[in-house]
């Protein structure tokens, strides 16, 4: 099980790359310095927090993990 800081610490570093990339492309096809920044930073934030809420709705959802042992030695 994955804490929520694990899961936020992982959704901000995924999208400072993903949302680089959006920027520069922005920026490659308008030309304009400003609106690929704002874009890039809207795309950021927007979804940073998809991904964490993505992140956890699949903690709660049981799909494809192993049942923990019953015991332990």
């Amino acid at each position: 099980m994955e804490s929520h800081y694990r899961s936020l610490v992982k959704a901000v570093s995924y999208r400072v790359m993903g949302s680089a990339a959006t920027a520069m492309i922005v920026f490659l096809l308008s030309r304009k310095p400003l609106l690929s920044l704002g874009t890039g930073a809207l795309d950021m934030l927007t979804k940073i927090g998809l991904y964490y809420l993505h992140e956890r709705l699949w903690e709660r959802i049981p799909l494809g993990r192993t049942k923990p042992p019953e015991y332990e030695i």
